[in-house]
């Protein structure tokens, strides 16, 4: 088996695998339609019992929908290097009638990706809509292995999912650039938007990718509006396939402390992913510093087991302790502190069919 195999049993496991199980409705004269998804419910529970502003929640266990989503992939040949293409995905509440707020709508209740492009073997990638995030695909993305909770790295929806335009090269000797910008507008707005106005909020870097070695290196404009604290947020993040069944990653992330808003973190990950037949395992743990408060630094790790019961049926089990720390509550008229997360950890069982 060659290592590239690694990669490609890792994304079956955890059930990304949207690409292998979709169905093609159309192929002829290079235009090409796939229509693919998946059905996935569990049981969820666990995890802190105060939120931040030290209320009490209610973290028994609940069935629930884990992200299903239907949808459709598009491509058109126009040269022999150039390809046309476009993709629209919704998201669904699978385990229930009602849509998630309980007012008794039904059917998709997110419009998950959708966007177009044009790719060319030559020149690269440009693409323009509501997408992934480039910094999450290229940098961050080895230890985005969890279905539900266990990332502390930015994200998919760092500074994007809509309203982006973005751009990456081709394959140059390993190395693969991207640049993507997020365009927050106020048009119609009678007042600024906390006295900003429109704001551009740009992310690029480099990832290089050579056999089992893999290292991507990025920054994002972490600007107020997408949810920063307008500092600017850096990664280096790689991972290494030792052998056909085992690989090992290890990253650091940080953002600089803004005066105002605070918000300054260094984060640094280690974690590893085991296949054996059907069977997958993952294991992170991460060391997080926040520079607002050293009472706030935390260990956090993830823990995830899954099982390819066929080639679009999975069964799972993951745990996560996020391992928040201790806050002030008020308990019977007065004021205390306690452990927000306590014992509780977070979990999540359930099985996806995918198609």
């Amino acid at each position: 088996m060659k290592k590239t195999l690694l990669a490609t049993a890792i994304v079956g496991a955890l059930g990304a695998s949207a690409a292998a199980q979709a169905a093609t409705v159309y192929d002829q004269d290079g235009t090409k339609l796939d229509v693919y998804g998946r059905i996935a419910m569990g049981i969820a529970g666990g995890g802190p019992e105060y939120n931040s502003d030290g209320e009490a929640v209610d973290n028994s266990e609940e069935f629930v929908d884990v992200y299903s989503r239907l949808g459709l992939r598009m491509s058109q040949e126009v040269t022999s290097d150039l390809t046309a293409f476009g993709r629209l995905e919704w998201r669904f509440t699978g385990d229930e009638r009602t849509g998630p707020s309980g007012n008794g709508q039904s059917g998709f209740n997110e419009v998950r990706q959708s966007y177009l492009g044009l790719q060319s073997k030559q020149y690269g990638t440009f693409q323009a809509g509501n997408f992934d995030s480039f910094y999450n695909q290229f940098v961050s993305l080895p230890f985005d292995v969890y279905i539900d909770r266990g990332l502390e790295f930015a994200g998919h929806p760092k500074q994007s999912r809509g309203d982006s335009i973005g751009y990456y090269t081709p394959d140059l000797q390993g190395f693969t650039a991207f640049l993507q910008l997020k365009h927050y507008s106020e048009r119609g707005e009678l007042e600024p938007v906390r006295g900003e106005g429109n704001v551009i909020a740009p992310q690029g870097g480099v990832r290089y990718q050579q056999g089992p070695f893999t290292v991507g290196l990025g920054f994002v404009e972490d600007v107020v509006r997408g949810g920063g604290n307008g500092e600017m947020l850096g990664g280096l993040i790689g991972s290494y396939a030792v052998n056909d069944q085992f690989s090992v990653r290890l990253g650091y992330e940080g953002r600089e402390q803004s005066d105002t808003l605070g918000g300054g973190f260094d984060k640094v990950g280690l974690g590893g992913t085991y296949t054996t037949g059907p069977w997958a395992f993952t294991a992170d743990i991460y060391d997080v510093s926040n520079d607002s408060s050293a009472d706030s630094d935390r260990t956090a790790w993830a823990l995830g087991s899954y099982y390819k019961v066929s080639s679009n049926f999975d069964v799972f089990v993951e745990l996560n302790q996020a391992d928040q720390q201790s806050i002030n509550v008020t308990l019977d008229g007065l004021d205390s502190e306690v452990n927000a997360d306590g014992d509780d950890i977070y979990y999540l069982t359930g099985a996806r069919y995918h198609f």
